[in-house]
């Protein structure tokens, strides 16, 4: 049966969206903060549908973020199209990046395939910088936004509304038949190819569905700051995005939520002390690896477990 109580993060995500703005005074700063946010929440995961769900390792996310932020500046420069039809051929691209990505992928598991995806999340940022016709090169590419997003809280807004709206798409992907056979391929390959699971098809698809997202959340990011450069998103945002998921909790999209928030946020507190903030990602990376190997998200699947065991009878009621 449908839970009623599945609807509720969805609504509290839009409330939030909606009243942000005017908690911190329409203050660029704070709203930059926030996009930033947005930025790695879908990332991540998209990250994550791969890593958790798929059992594939990728270190190079990064290198899809910047495909789908040159995506979206080269297009928006060249082309009088909507931005949403901006952001999702930008997507699109980024998703047949991932294709081609995927298809020798498919072959690789475990560290060789988290080195070949090392490899091409180093190889964009340098061909972005010395491809310089397209690029632009050292200088980047400055975003030509459309006349509606001069007002910037009609862009906040949507921006805002285009992140909702993508993990909820994930988490309909993951609970569709292709989601079941993600899954299953990431519990036991051979299992899932004895039920007839096609590998190699549903691998490469992993790649270019998740390639697609994290290409819309580059095109957001490139958008929203109006300037694309090689530097925006190195092999260290590949980190980033990966100790999200870890420190949030991998094969969990409310995980993938809470770590990209955190690690958001984090720089805003750190910021004034030089390399603080690596230091403390990287201890917090190590400390839930050594006492939550679930990701912070155990600890609200803990108190619902608990508040279960005490109330045995109405666990079965819809909520």
């Amino acid at each position: 049966m449908k839970r009623i109580g599945n609807k509720w993060p969805w609504l509290i995500a839009l409330v939030v969206i909606i009243i942000f703005p005017f908690l911190v005074g329409q203050s660029n700063y704070f709203l930059t903060i926030f996009i930033t946010a947005c930025t790695f929440i879908v990332t991540a995961n998209a990250l994550n549908l791969l890593i958790g769900f798929g059992g594939q390792i990728s270190v190079g996310h990064a290198g899809f973020l910047t495909i789908g932020a040159y995506g979206v500046a080269i297009l928006a420069n060249t082309i009088n199209l909507p931005f949403i039809l901006i952001l999702l051929i930008a997507g699109g691209i980024t998703a047949i990046v991932g294709f081609l990505i995927g298809l020798p992928a498919v072959r690789l598991r475990g560290h060789f395939l988290a080195v070949a995806t090392l490899g091409f999340g180093l190889s964009i940022p340098e061909i972005a910088l010395n491809w310089e016709e397209l690029t632009g090169g050292y200088t980047g590419l400055m975003v030509s936004r459309p006349p509606f997003m001069q007002n910037e809280l009609l862009f906040f807004y949507s921006l805002g509304f285009i992140s909702v709206l993508c993990i909820w798409l994930m988490k309909n992907i993951l609970y569709s038949r292709m989601g079941r056979a993600f899954i299953a391929i990431r519990d036991s390959e051979v299992a899932a190819q004895s039920i007839g699971v096609n590998l190699a098809f549903y691998k490469t698809i992993m790649f270019t569905i998740s390639a697609f997202f994290a290409g819309i959340a580059g095109g957001m990011n490139g958008y929203w700051y109006g300037f694309v450069s090689p530097d925006d998103f190195s092999i260290l945002t590949s980190f980033l995005l990966l100790a999200m998921i870890v420190v949030g909790g991998l094969g969990s999209i409310f995980g993938a939520v809470i770590g990209a928030i955190l690690f958001s946020i984090l720089p805003h507190f750190s910021d004034s002390y030089i390399g603080i903030t690596n230091i403390v990602i990287g201890i917090a990376v190590v400390l839930v690896m050594m006492f939550k190997p679930n990701g912070l998200v155990s600890f609200l699947h803990f108190k619902k477990n608990k508040v279960q065991s005490k109330t045995p009878e109405i666990k079965n009621e819809v909520v």
